[in-house]
């Protein structure tokens, strides 16, 4: 294996294995700003070792390992708290033979885990709301703070100070590495459903690097949003969030093609769809509307994709009501990308010209600058008017911003179409292809 090959088996290894690695740290140290120092730390001693000696046959093992090493050194030489170093120390010590097992192991429903611990703590409400969302991605779903940037549509600086603030202020205010209890739980799941579902979108489509999903971080996020709704079973909100998961995951084999490449929605094959997870996804949509009360956003986003898991064919697809839930969900949930979703809704309901019409304004929103599925929308509902000179700038834009390699090729691909494309004389009314 060459250096660059074992380098990307570094960085694929701990995008598995970071969150397990800092929340087993976290349960030792109690400090999660410590525990990403710790890991960090072994993350630096697997990229000048492996080169050299392999990697090993349990990587994940090995870090924790190395890691645990490092927080014996630290305790070790931190003078300050002496007494207390040393009984951590021992402590160290003397989980040296049960503490890989413990890491290895997976998440089960016990409510003591401590990936569910570090969500907790990282949604903690002494932290401001953006904080405990962009340090739970980073430690639990080992995102770059770039890639949280991206998820955000704010500068890569602000996420930044958001992290190194949120982890200075638990360790300032000693919060407790536990999951709440009674009125204090309750308090904090808006903002753990909010970073599950954000885990899991970064899973289902990859803002970076060479591949279009991240299924790993798909299936952490499930696990995570059924762990809470066993948890706390009266809550809608949260087997919403687990029915839009169910059923979005349901289409992970149909969205990727032999060689890598994304296969959007229209295109895939349907009898891929995993018809197990839909019925999943399903049932816990109707769990919602048995609890009874308006439909939260993640219960309304359930039923649009409920609405494509009942459609045989795209042509059988409800895009009135889709474009109906998107309306709803901007009443209780503004913001430009659902507006956006929504006018691609309107675009196959009611013609592209109609879905255009909404896109038009949303080209001056600051917070879509940089977002390359404004300009990509914008392309195809161009191209479906026949207006493809105008498109095809629109598809290499799109390409430029998005950081997904595979995303890029497909949106040159589109581009490409473009060129060389008769355009015939526009109808007056302008709603020609609709």
């Amino acid at each position: 294996m060459t250096a660059s090959e074992t380098h990307r088996t570094i960085d694929a290894v701990w995008r598995i294995e970071s969150p397990r690695l800092i929340a087993g740290l976290a349960r030792i140290v109690r400090d999660v700003g410590v525990a990403e120092d710790l890991a960090q730390d072994a993350l630096v001693a697997a990229l000048e070792q492996w080169p050299e000696s392999g990697v090993p046959d349990n990587p994940g093992a090995w870090l924790m390992a190395t890691a645990k090493h490092r927080a014996i050194d630290l305790f070790r030489r931190n003078k300050r708290v002496e007494g207390k170093h040393e009984e951590l120390g021992h402590e160290l010590e003397s989980r040296q033979e049960t503490a890989v097992p413990e890491f290895d192991s997976v998440i089960d429903d016990d409510i003591g885990d401590d990936l569910l611990r570090l969500m907790f703590t990282a949604c903690h409400p002494v932290l401001s709301a953006e904080a405990r969302v962009a340090l739970t991605l980073r430690l639990l779903g080992g995102l770059t703070t770039e890639e949280i940037a991206r998820a955000f549509l704010v500068p890569e600086p602000t996420v930044a100070q958001r992290i190194v603030r949120a982890k200075r202020t638990l360790a300032r205010e000693r919060v407790p590495f536990e999951v709440p209890r009674g009125n204090e739980l309750a308090a904090r799941l808006s903002s753990v459903i909010e970073v599950i579902y954000l885990v899991f979108n970064e899973g289902y489509t990859a803002t970076a690097g060479d591949d279009w999903m991240r299924p790993a971080l798909c299936e952490d996020a499930l696990r995570l949003g059924r762990i809470l709704a066993e948890l706390v079973p009266k809550e809608p909100e949260i087997h919403g969030l687990v029915a839009l998961m169910e059923i979005q995951a349901s289409r992970t084999r149909a969205r990727v093609g032999p060689s890598g490449q994304p296969i959007l929605l229209l295109d895939q094959n349907r009898a891929l769809w995993d018809q197990l997870l839909i019925r999943r996804g399903l049932a816990a949509l109707e769990r919602v509307d048995k609890l009874g009360g308006a439909r939260g956003a993640y219960a309304l986003q359930a039923a649009i994709a409920a609405c494509h898991a009942r459609a045989r064919t795209p042509a059988e697809t409800d895009w009135a009501r889709i474009a109906a839930l998107y309306e709803t969900l901007a009443g209780i949930a503004p913001s430009p990308v659902v507006e956006l979703n929504r006018a691609v809704a309107v675009a196959m309901a009611f013609g592209p010209a109609a879905g255009l019409e909404l896109v038009e304004p949303l080209t001056a929103e600051p917070s879509l600058e940089n977002y390359h599925l404004l300009p990509s929308v914008r392309g195809d509902l161009l191209a479906k008017l026949g207006r493809f000179n105008e498109a095809r700038p629109e598809f290499e834009r799109a390409a430029s911003l998005t950081r997904n390699t595979r995303e890029r090729e497909l949106l040159l691909d589109r581009a490409r179409a473009c060129i060389n494309v008769s355009t015939p004389e526009e109808p007056e009314d302008g709603r020609k292809g609709t």
